[in-house]
């Protein structure tokens, strides 16, 4: 396998993908029913526009994108994997030692699809709920950073299909077409996990997700990037590649509003809520109260804090810890243990429980370390403008539906609350429909000026790719 992609095929790829035409005749059945999705379901009103985005051309780290006007509907959407790794070895569990698999082991094969059908469900669920979002971009940079985060999405959802057709036969089949049927919010056919069928109703929502969930998937292909089945490791190594800038994407965009509504508190030297909204920009209670929704749900992304099938995948080789090599342990966790969190006595406690069972709570600690470095720099932001308000990520428990926390009240501080004393406070914490109705009827309409910005909206501190603040782009046709 080259690092160079293979434009000439009708599928994008540099898995030789032209050698195998059982293969490649299967994956372009799937491809039209893959496109009529897109048109279906990607962003509205856009398949005429010339949108400048990066397109994979290389798997190499240097020079692997190259950035040129697209119309979405021609994008190459293609099949790419990080470069094989000689003599690479299953590196943590039961089968540490053995050479890392390249077909699937028959014992593992349900674990395995089931693994690979869930990654791949979240793809085409964020294009989903994003939608409507083009309709009433802040600017046509903004514009442009959600069709590409859209466009790589889709790729995702390719890389994924790829592994179910190519190792998993007629079940893989059936699973690829299925990922296409499923809908982010169906009540007869929604998406697997949940937050995948909340909404995304208006821009900050977008950029809140892009930071928590997108985030949430970083560690996740982190995690399936120390797998021990090789090709699903080296397809989920050059993800991360790609899923690096929706993070960014949502870091930069929440501090951008964070920038420009301390900006407007600072000249009028407001504080009362209100008062700031009234002036056009969003308040920083809402911004706290949408940041403790997005995310308390993504938390639940990660699993039960005991887990029987995550003491399962680390057993058997299938998926790691977030960066597994770089820890200093025997990689076997026999005998090791971990603290979770629980609710006892009316209060929360943590209790030590086998390291196995709780995999998915180490890597939600993981996780929770990196997403408070960057609240930390958008509250230095804040800071900046003089502003005494800070924003707080909630207490892990804080809106749980999944794991220990599940079925009980705790507040943003960790106290454990009746039903009676949530639902009184509910609203301080979390977006409720005032909030939704104030933050959409100010993002209507869409700024299609180059250079200009919705007044909720600070520009960025520079362009794409070198180009500047004021580049056209999005041309609309």
């Amino acid at each position: 396998m080259t690092s160079k992609i293979d434009y000439i095929d009708k599928i994008p790829n540099n898995v030789d993908l032209g050698r195998d035409r059982v293969l490649q005749r299967a994956l372009e059945h799937w491809q039209p029913a893959y496109m009529g999705w897109w048109y279906d379901m990607g962003p509205n009103e856009s398949h005429n526009y010339d949108v400048y985005l990066r397109t994979a051309i290389s798997v190499d780290p240097e020079g692997w994108a190259q950035f040129d006007y697209v119309k979405m509907p021609q994008y190459r959407w293609g099949i790419f994997l990080a470069p094989p790794t000689q003599g690479r070895e299953v590196n943590f569990g039961a089968n540490k030692g053995q050479p890392a698999w390249q077909d699937v082991p028959g014992e593992y094969r349900s674990m395995l699809r089931r693994i690979i059908v869930t990654q791949g469900d979240t793809e085409p669920a964020s294009v989903e709920q994003q939608k409507m979002l083009g309709m009433c971009a802040p600017s046509l940079y903004d514009l442009r950073n959600i069709y590409q985060v859209n466009v790589e999405e889709g790729r995702h959802l390719w890389a994924m299909v790829y592994l179910l057709h190519r190792y998993f036969g007629r079940d893989g089949r059936e699973e690829a077409e299925a990922l296409l049927d499923r809908r982010s919010g169906d009540v007869d056919n929604p998406r697997i996990l949940g937050a995948f069928n909340e909404p995304t109703p208006d821009w900050l929502a977008f950029y809140m997700f892009t930071f928590f969930t997108d985030r949430d998937g970083k560690f996740q292909l982190s995690s399936l990037a120390e797998s021990g089945f090789d090709p699903l490791a080296r397809t989920c190594r050059f993800m991360l590649t790609e899923e690096a800038h929706h993070m960014f994407v949502g870091e930069t965009g929440v501090s951008r509003i964070v920038q420009r509504t301390a900006e407007v508190m600072a000249e009028h030297h407001l504080e009362n809520p209100d008062q700031v909204r009234s002036l056009g920009v969003i308040d920083l209670q809402t911004i706290q109260r949408y940041l403790n929704f997005h995310y308390s749900v993504t938390l639940d992304l990660f699993g039960g804090d005991v887990s029987s099938n995550a003491a399962s995948y680390y057993t058997t080789g299938l998926k790691g810890r977030y960066e597994e090599t770089r820890i200093a342990d025997d990689h076997l966790l026999g005998d090791a243990t971990y603290k979770v969190g629980t609710v006892s006595g009316g209060r929360v406690i943590d209790e030590e429980i086998p390291a196995l069972n709780a995999l998915n709570e180490r890597l939600r600690d993981d996780y929770i370390g990196e997403v408070q470095a960057g609240v930390d720099r958008w509250n230095k932001v804040i800071e900046k403008s003089g502003i005494e308000f800070r924003l707080k990520l909630p207490h892990k428990g804080f809106h749980r539906e999944i794991g220990n926390f599940a079925g009980h009240h705790i507040s943003p501080d960790g106290e454990v609350l009746t039903e009676a004393q949530w639902k009184a406070r509910r609203d301080d914490w979390m977006p409720g429909a005032a909030d939704y109705t104030f933050v959409q009827a100010m993002m209507h309409g869409r700024v299609v000026e180059p250079g200009k910005f919705a007044n909720w909206i600070a520009p960025p501190r520079r362009g794409i790719h070198t180009k500047p603040i004021d580049f056209e782009y999005v041309r609309f046709n």
